[in-house]
């Protein structure tokens, strides 16, 4: 099995990057991992389907009956009448959907932060050897201190989709500047994981962004495309979410230069 340099043969100044495909194969050849992960997921995927499903309803309501009945055309001069109902039903759909499933995934998220970062410190344990100092130990106040990181997380995740709607309406550039700003929201939400054992703060994961921006970039990127697609991006996020914060704990711990030993990959 292939083994990634330890720190003492690598150059620091360009981390070793552990690839999707390594990642995968630590997290499938861990029983404890894998078992977490599948429990993670139901967990997850429960949460965002049933918060979904309310959200929608709860917008629906709003709504009202407006988008129920079609306006009727009984004269040429009401056709434009109803080619404007259906352009604007169509981006009310779309709109309320994408919202939905990100408020839906942030309030599960929030909720299923403490098991994440159980993951990331199993992730961190099988692939370092631990630090004498400077890592969280397990704690009832930990856990309330990762929950409370991750709703700070989340209400940033609100912010983010708020501006991302009102920079939709630029044409073009507008879109890139959307995906670019959830591709790197999805990094800091999987970097707030592995960070949170060494009790970082939210300033500080921001930092970390800021300083590895192509790296963010990388491990971002797919997340956030999974996040585009409607309807399956609520199973896909959750199917995957394990393994994205697998993948992103090892990059980290290579990036902080916190290997001290061999591990199979």
């Amino acid at each position: 099995m292939p083994r990634i340099a330890s720190p003492a043969s690598v150059n620091r100044s360009h981390p070793a990057w552990v690839a999707f495909s390594r990642s995968l194969i630590f997290l499938v050849t861990s029983p404890r991992l894998l078992g977490w992960s599948l429990l993670l997921f139901i967990l997850t995927a429960s949460l965002t389907w049933l918060g979904y499903l309310y959200t929608v309803d709860l917008i629906n309501q709003y709504s009202g009956s407006f988008f129920v009945r079609q306006p009727s055309v009984e004269h040429f001069w009401h056709w434009p009448v109803l080619w404007a109902w259906w352009l604007l039903k169509w981006l009310y759909l779309i709109l309320t959907r994408v919202i939905t499933f990100y408020l839906a995934f942030i309030f599960s998220y929030s909720l299923t932060t403490p098991g994440y970062v159980f993951l990331s410190t199993w992730t961190g344990d099988r692939y370092c050897e631990p630090e004498e100092t400077g890592e969280a130990a397990f704690s009832f106040s930990g856990v309330l201190i990762d929950l409370v990181e991750g709703v700070k997380i989340g209400v940033m995740g609100l912010v983010v989709t708020l501006i991302a709607l009102l920079v939709n309406f630029v044409p073009v550039v507008g879109q890139m500047l959307v995906f670019g700003l959830y591709v790197f929201y999805s990094t800091l939400m999987f970097i707030d994981f592995p960070a949170s054992r060494y009790r970082w703060s939210l300033g500080k994961k921001l930092a970390w962004l800021r300083k590895h921006t192509w790296t963010s970039f990388r491990l971002g990127i797919f997340p956030a495309l999974i996040s585009m697609i409607p309807i399956l991006n609520v199973f896909l996020m959750a199917f995957f979410f394990p393994l994205f914060t697998v993948h992103t704990t090892l990059n980290f711990l290579e990036i902080e230069g916190r290997r001290t030993r061999d591990s199979a990959l």
